[in-house]
């Protein structure tokens, strides 16, 4: 908001282009946020045609409605005076191109010659065309180039100049010919977005290529990386857990949960509006850790019952009785703690909403979901544990006959015994 605001107040300067940047959100990565893109000239293009791209290529994307702001970082084309040389008529006079050369630069720029000492102070010598005689293209005509063989020549009997447009820098990245442009993505648009958008224009200029620098190339860089890292966890955790409680079941148990907890953060995010930055990822990290952290509230209390001689789903159900109210409690506590970061405001306010409001959603489904389907999933995964290992040494699971500790948690019955002996009646 304050960059459009800023941006419209400078649009009515007619002698100079200003732009209003956000400085980037990793310091010495770039100039400011946003991507920055590099055209290279891969096809061999002469540089009036790949100026004829860059300028394409400006145009395609200042008119795409999902891109803003887009810049060249370089200062637009200048007048040139372009002073070409006969070769053929060079080496007639008895010049060379390297004569010329050392003409023009000493006339125009300027060529030390030496020190001499003037009142105890050493002062260096230069020597250059005076100003009056090198302020006009047609004063090149007066300038005489000395031979090999010591001979004067005119500038007028071997050369002729035009004027022309040329770039003030001549860049490369990656050894390649290149423009960087500079811009970002519209309102609603994230970063990846609209990197994908600018590469696609691009794509549709010949003998151009795009390559990244800055903070993009750091985003292309990890793009393919969030899934691998979220597996990553997923399995750390896991294993902390089996380590923890001696099973492999109770960890699968508790992982269910995780998913009601991004599907309530997905939804609140989507509802308002926001993109998929870093900052989004964080609260989706913090969300299932909480939602983890109610899951291990109930079922570790579940597997202590079940440890008493209690059924799976007696267990589960007393686990979700007593664990009810402290679920409650603590999540709802927290809810209403991180509430203001996803209604803040000012300076730096995106950043925090973004995190609030993926925590706020995703705990809200978390605690009203996990309260039912926690019990379930812990019976389900208990019971799928206990028939599917039965099944595979052969033995009859709990439905089909007596207990068996088949579980592979070396844990208590998940049930009283069958009483044994022949039934007899009570007395009347």
């Amino acid at each position: 908001a304050i960059t459009g605001r800023a941006s419209k107040a400078f649009a009515g300067f007619r002698d100079a282009q200003v732009y209003s940047l956000v400085p980037p959100a990793v310091r010495g990565l770039g100039s400011s946020n946003g991507f920055t893109m590099e055209l290279q000239n891969a096809g061999g293009l002469s540089q009036v045609e790949f100026n004829a791209a860059r300028d394409k290529l400006l145009a395609l994307a200042r008119a795409d409605s999902s891109l803003t702001a887009i810049r060249l970082t370089e200062l637009p084309d200048v007048a040139t005076l372009r002073v070409d040389a006969d070769q053929q008529k060079l080496s007639t006079l008895g010049l060379t191109q390297a004569n010329v050369n050392s003409t023009l630069s000493t006339a125009w720029g300027g060529q030390y010659v030496n020190d001499f000492i003037d009142r105890g102070r050493v002062k260096r010598v230069y020597v250059q065309g005076d100003a009056q005689f090198r302020a006009q293209p047609s004063d090149l005509s007066q300038w005489f180039v000395r031979g090999s063989n010591g001979q004067m020549a005119p500038f007028s009997s071997f050369a002729k100049t035009s004027w022309g447009q040329a770039p003030t820098t001549l860049s490369r990245f990656n050894g390649i010919a290149s423009y960087e442009i500079q811009g970002s993505g519209a309102p609603g648009v994230s970063s990846g977005d609209a990197m994908n958008r600018i590469a696609e224009l691009a794509g549709q200029i010949p003998g151009t290529s795009v390559a990244w620098s800055g903070l993009s190339y750091q985003e292309r860089l990890s793009s393919g990386q969030a899934p691998i890292l979220y597996g990553l966890s997923l399995l750390v955790v896991f294993l902390c857990l089996a380590a923890l409680y001696e099973s492999w079941s109770i960890p699968i148990a508790v992982l269910l949960v995780i998913p009601l907890g991004l599907v309530g953060a997905i939804l609140a995010v989507t509802l308002r509006g926001l993109i998929n930055d870093v900052y989004l990822q964080i609260g989706l990290l913090t969300t299932m850790g909480l939602a983890a952290k109610n899951a291990i509230l109930m079922i570790e209390f579940a597997e202590q019952e079940e440890k008493k001689g209690k059924r799976v789903i007696e267990a589960a159900l007393s686990a979700a009785k007593i664990r009810l109210r402290p679920i409650l409690m603590t999540s709802f506590a927290f809810i209403l703690g991180v509430l203001p970061l996803a209604l803040s405001t000012g300076a730096g306010a995106n950043s925090r909403i973004a995190i609030g409001t993926a925590v706020v959603g995703g705990m809200l489904t978390a605690t009203i979901l996990a309260i039912f389907y926690i019990p379930l999933f812990f019976v389900l995964v208990r019971r799928g544990a206990r028939d599917g290992i039965a099944k595979l040494r052969g033995k009859p699971t709990g439905h089909q006959g007596g207990h068996h500790d088949t579980d592979g948690d070396h844990n208590e019955p998940f049930g009283p015994p069958e009483p044994q002996g022949p039934h007899r009646p009570e007395p009347a």
